[in-house]
């Protein structure tokens, strides 16, 4: 009797999905010898958004998770480097918000190594959207995940934000978006706020007012936290790679938009 391989190819994600199904957590509800898990308690999180400025794309997102009315995490990771041009921001239920993403990582590290090159920007965003899509039993179930993908595009000498729907739907942006719990209120501080050819420094201010504003009006977004000391998570991606904005620059920037509401401006 002979076992017969399907080569899955340059795809980590293809090779674990026909080989290894029980490693991930969408075979949960289709297998059959797999108990169903009741998910009453699971956390979920939740502002993140991008927005293009004149070298590249920010990416930030809020740093709490919640289980309900209660707050699960406070120190969330929702933004993470994908290689050396890309990254992602999860919204939705947490765990497999973080499968996913690191999901994503691993798969376009295996490509690079097979294949001996970068995948290209739009193979990057098809793949995600498949790796979407195959989730999409889990999201009937309640455990939806929601990812936001930037890249710097080396060919088109550009930043590119792609968002998605449950179904694996891949949709580009042109200038900003924003998901989550939060989603729509940034996106109003976004609309308000953004215009073509920002500094980056104005674009981050700009991401810090849009994820304070969700924090006002979403009880499932996370505020700054000067006490404890957290603020959100902000990436610049930009042909010189992925650089994180520092904490210490973000809360100087949030006591001076503090301040600025108190004077109501």
């Amino acid at each position: 009797m002979f076992f017969k391989f399907q080569d899955p190819g340059s795809s980590f994600f293809d090779l674990i999905s026909s080989q290894y199904p029980k490693f991930l957590s969408h075979s949960q509800g289709e297998d059959p010898e797999l108990p169903r898990q009741p998910w009453t308690a699971v956390s979920h999180g939740t502002t993140v958004l991008a927005l293009k400025f004149k070298d590249g794309v920010i990416i930030a997102g809020d740093r709490m998770a919640t289980e309900g009315f209660s707050v699960s995490a406070r120190r969330i990771e929702k933004v993470f480097k994908t290689d050396d041009h890309s990254a992602i921001a999860i919204a939705g239920a947490a765990g497999p918000c973080l499968e996913l993403a690191r999901l994503f990582q691993t798969e376009l590290e295996h490509y690079e190594k097979l294949e001996g090159m970068v995948l290209s920007t739009e193979g990057k965003a098809n793949k995600l959207a498949q790796m979407v899509k195959s989730n999409l039993p889990m999201a009937f179930q309640g455990l939806i995940v929601i990812p936001l993908f930037v890249s710097y595009d080396l060919k088109k000498e550009e930043g590119r934000i792609f968002k998605y729907d449950i179904t694996g739907g891949r949709y580009e942006e042109t200038e900003y978006f924003a998901t989550g719990s939060g989603g729509r209120d940034a996106r109003n501080t976004l609309k308000n706020r953004y215009k073509p050819g920002l500094e980056e420094q104005d674009a981050v201010q700009i991401a810090l007012e849009a994820l304070y504003d969700a924090s006002e009006e979403d009880i499932g977004t996370g505020g700054p936290d000067p006490i404890r000391g957290i603020y959100p998570t902000i990436k610049a991606v930009s042909k010189q790679g992925i650089a994180n904005v520092e904490e210490s620059r973000i809360k100087e920037l949030y006591e001076a938009l503090i301040e600025n509401k108190k004077r109501g401006f």
